[in-house]
C-alpha cells in the first residue's frame, strides 16, 4: 500500500471512522510483531552480532554475497583423490570408488564430483560440494577395507565411514598426515554429536549451554556409533507399539565381537593373508603347511611343465582353491579339479603375494639392497648370506625350502624353459618389495631380481649343504 492510496481511503467521507481506526491498528499491530520477530533471533553468545544493513538492495538475492563473503574456505590441501563412502550413521554402504577432488579447509573435507576447475569455481560462487565435518572423526590406515594399497579410512561421529586412496605413496602419507592433524586441532570435545541429536527429544544428555553431560563424556570412543545410534532413534521410540526398534537395538548391542567368534570357532583365521608368524605358530611348525603341500606337488607332477611358475592358471580356479584352503577344508592337490598344475603355482604365487608383510621383512628390505650394491662379488654373497641368517625362523626355514624348490625348477629347464634369471623376475617382485614405495620401482624390482638371483645361483654358501 503505497501513501497516496493510504491518505485517499483515510480522506474518504464514505469511510467508516470506527474502521480506519481498526485499519491503523493493524498496520501498527503487523510493524510491531514484525520487529519483535527480527528481535528474537537467537544469537551465538561467542560471537558479537552483526550489524542489520536496512537498505533494500543489501537484502536481495537471499544476502548469498554476504553469505559466500563470511564463509571463505581455509583451504590447506586440494587434489585427486579415489574415495569410496562404506557407511553412513552406521549403516554400511556399497563400496563404489570413484575419483574426487577432495579439498582440505582446516575443519572439514569437501569433496567434489566435478572437475577441477569446476571444484575451484564453485569455491567461488558458494556451491555446496559433499562435507565432511571432523569434529570427533578418526583416522587410521586400513588393508582389510580393501585390496588396493594405500588406503586410509576416516570415520565421522555421526557413524559415517570413508576411504581414500591414492597410487602416488608420498601423496596419500602427506594427506593422512594433513588430516590428521586437523583432527587433532580441533579436539574431540563432542561438539559434532551435540549438533547432530540437539533436534533429539532426549534431553538428559546435553544442558543448556550445549555441552554433553558426564555420562556422555566418560564414554569410550569405540561405543560413539552405538551411543549415536540410540540417540537418532529416540523420538521415534515412544510411537513404536510393537517395539520393533527397541528389540532391533536390544539385538544389536549383544552382538557378539570379532574375537569372541574366532575364540568360539565360528570364524576361522584365514591361511592367506595371515602374518607368516602367526600362521606358523598356529600350525605349530616354521614353514606353513599349504607351501609344503604345494612344493611338494610341483616336484612330483610339474618340474618339467613348459613355463612353470611364469604361465598363469585360471583366475576363478585359483580364487576357488584359496577359498578351500582358508575354511581349512581337507586339500587334495591330485585332485582332478586342480589338475592344471598352474593352478597350483598360481595358488603359492598368491600367497606370497597377499601376505601382509614379505617372505623379507620390510625391516630388511634396505639391507638387502646395500648388500647387493656392494661390487666385490665375494663380499657381496657374504652380505647376503649373513642378513640370510638373521631372519627370524619361520622367514629363514621357509625361504630355504622354497629356493630348494626353486633349483630344482632350474635344473629341468631344458625341458620348462625357465632359467635363473626367469625364475627371479617370477619371484623377485613376490618375495621383497618396499614397505613405502617412495622410491623409483623400475630401479628397486631391479635388485628385487638381483637379490633373488644370487641366492638361487649361492645356495649351498648361504644356506649349507642340501640334504637331498
Amino acid at each position: 500500500m503505497d501513501v497516496q492510496s493510504a491518505s485517499s481511503k483515510l480522506s474518504s467521507p464514505r469511510q467508516n471512522p470506527g474502521a480506519v481506526q481498526m485499519r491503523i491498528k493493524s498496520i501498527t499491530a503487523n510493524c510491531d510483531r514484525l520487529s519483535q520477530t527480527k528481535s528474537m533471533v537467537l544469537t551465538d553468545p561467542g560471537h558479537p552480532a552483526k550489524a542489520i544493513s536496512r537498505h533494500r538492495r543489501n537484502h536481495s538475492q537471499h544476502n548469498l554475497a554476504d553469505i559466500t563473503a563470511g564463509e571463505k574456505p581455509d583451504i590447506k590441501k586440494c587434489e585427486y583423490l579415489n574415495k569410496a563412502k562404506i557407511a553412513e550413521g552406521g549403516k554400511k554402504l556399497r563400496k563404489n570408488w570413484a575419483s574426487t577432488w577432495v579439498v582440505l579447509d582446516g575443519k572439514k573435507l569437501l569433496f567434489y564430483k566435478e572437475s577441477k576447475q569446476q571444484a575451484l569455481t564453485n569455491l567461488k560462487t558458494g556451491c555446496k560440494p559433499e562435507s565432511v565435518d571432523l569434529y570427533g572423526a578418526q583416522i587410521e590406515w586400513t588393508t582389510e577395507k580393501s585390496s588396493r594399497k594405500n588406503v586410509f579410512q576416516i570415520t565421522t561421529g555421526s557413524g559415517s565411514e570413508f576411504l581414500l586412496q591414492s597410487e602416488k605413496h608420498a601423496s596419500i602419507f602427506s594427506w593422512h598426515d594433513a588430516i590428521k592433524k586437523a583432527i587433532d586441532s580441533l579436539g574431540t570435545d563432542g561438539r559434532l554429536l551435540h549438533s547432530n541429536i540437539r533436534k533429539s527429544s532426549s534431553t538428559e544428555l546435553v544442558n543448556r549451554c550445549g555441552e554433553l553431560s558426564p555420562a556422555v563424556k566418560e564414554t569410550k570412543p569405540e561405543h560413539r556409533r552405538s551411543l549415536i545410534f540410540k540417540l537418532t532413534y529416540s523420538t521415534s521410540d515412544s510411537g513404536d507399539k510393537n517395539g520393533v526398534k527397541n528389540r532391533l537395538k536390544k539385538f544389536i548391542s549383544r552382538r557378539p565381537s570379532m574375537k569372541t567368534l574366532q575364540e568360539k570357532g565360528i570364524i576361522r583365521d584365514q591361511v592367506f593373508g595371515c602374518h607368516l608368524a602367526t600362521l606358523c605358530e598356529r600350525e605349530e611348525t616354521t614353514i606353513p603347511n599349504f607351501v609344503r603341500q604345494c612344493l611338494k606337488n610341483v616336484e612330483e607332477r610339474g618340474l618339467e611343465a613348459d613355463g612353470i611358475y611364469r604361465v598363469s592358471g585360471n583366475l576363478a580356479t585359483i580364487q576357488k582353491l584359496r577359498f578351500a584352503v582358508d575354511q581349512e577344508e581337507k586339500l587334495n592337490l591330485d585332485d582332478s579339479q586342480w589338475e592344471d598344475i598352474h593352478v597350483v603355482t598360481g595358488a603359492l604365487k598368491m600367497f606370497f603375494r597377499e601376505l601382509p608383510e614379505p617372505l623379507f621383512p620390510f625391516c630388511f628390505f634396505e639391507l638387502f639392497v646395500e648388500a647387493i650394491k656392494t661390487q666385490d662379488y665375494q663380499q657381496r654373497v657374504q652380505s647376503i648370506k649373513k642378513l640370510v641368517s638373521q631372519l627370524p625362523k619361520p622367514n629363514h626355514d621357509t625361504m630355504k625350502v622354497l629356493f630348494r624348490h626353486l633349483q630344482k625348477i632350474i635344473a629341468k629347464a631344458s625341458e620348462n624353459l625357465m632359467s635363473t634369471q626367469g625364475i627371479s623376475i617370477v619371484f623377485g617382485p613376490t618375495l621383497l618389495w618396499p614397505q613405502f614405495d617412495t622410491g623409483n620401482m623400475a630401479v628397486h624390482m631391479v635388485y628385487q631380481n638381483q637379490i633373488v638371483e644370487l641366492i638361487l645361483i649361492e645356495y649351498s654358501e648361504i644356506f649349507g649343504p642340501t640334504d637331498d
